[in-house]
């Protein structure tokens, strides 16, 4: 993370830095000096979904376009901006024929009708306040860190890249119903987490507790998926594709190379990169191309 490329913010240089797994999740230290970019892409997709999803109550407008046949609107008093009754949307949102008119993903239309546009769209709609702070505070826990560390071109590449993978996953296996939610892209990132603990698995102190504690925070939020409503096959296609981005895009020089620079030259580090994390790279451009 040494050298300098065009994503570089405000940097600040810390030793042995502290790595987060996720939300919740115990810290690993790093072994090098390591760079950090200032964070500002992840806080910003945090705003664009809040504001996406005031647009969203302001086009649903269920004082005027609700029927009253399963209720009242929920917090009327927020006038055009209130909720859909709790018996037709729990998460207190908007109803399920405003999110598919503003791009929800259905795959009816994206194979008949050609609105291959909504497997971008879907990633940004979310169908309640529940399913909104869920996915946010998921996305700062986990986004954050990321982009401090890789920096925004990266990190907001794996996240969109993921996104599309999760719908292109759930368009294939959910055919009758709608689905939205940034949640296939929050599993991309946690894909790519893992998989850059895999091929820079040298920098890492504590490699096992690290590794345990990503795999039991997949496992969980995977495990989530199995409830009713909620879309596994977004997240399962969101983390497949976020696991082999993270071999293509968060390479780390191995231990010691950036230090060895500075050494004699018999002493020096022959390769910036392990053969592993030649192999990890080029194994998984394969896979991303061929999927």
């Amino acid at each position: 993370m040494g050298n300098r490329d065009l994503e570089r913010g405000t940097i600040t240089k810390n030793r042995n830095q502290t790595y987060y797994a996720a939300a919740g999740g115990g810290a690993y230290n790093m072994e090098h000096s390591d760079s950090q970019w200032t964070s500002w892409l992840v806080p910003m997709i945090v705003v664009a979904n809040v504001a996406m999803f005031v647009v969203i109550m302001f086009v649903n407008n269920c004082p005027k376009n609700h029927n009253g046949v399963q209720g009242d609107c929920v917090a009327r008093f927020l006038g055009r901006l209130s909720f859909q009754p709790l018996r037709e949307n729990p998460l207190f949102g908007p109803s399920s024929s405003t999110l598919d008119k503003l791009g929800a993903l259905e795959w009816d239309k994206i194979v008949h009708q050609n609105q291959a546009w909504r497997l971008i769209t879907c990633i940004w709609l979310h169908a309640g306040v529940i399913h909104l702070l869920a996915n946010m505070l998921s996305l700062v826990f986990i986004g954050i860190r990321l982009e401090q560390q890789f920096g925004f071109v990266r990190v907001g590449g794996i996240y969109l890249l993921s996104g599309i993978g999760g719908s292109i996953l759930s368009s294939l296996f959910i055919q009758r119903n709608i689905s939205v939610g940034a949640s296939g892209a929050l599993f991309g990132l946690l894909g790519a987490m893992l998989s850059e603990l895999l091929t820079n698995w040298t920098i890492y102190t504590n490699k096992v507790a690290a590794l345990l504690t990503l795999v039991i925070i997949i496992a969980i939020n995977l495990a989530v998926g199995i409830l009713p409503h909620v879309d596994n096959f977004a997240h399962i296609g969101g983390f497949l594709s976020g696991f082999l981005l993270g071999f293509v895009l968060l390479v780390r020089p191995q231990f010691g190379w950036l230090e060895g620079r500075y050494r004699p030259a018999d002493t020096r580090l022959k390769s910036k990169y392990s053969k592993c994390q030649y192999i990890f790279l080029i194994v998984a451009t394969i896979l991303l191309i061929v999927g």
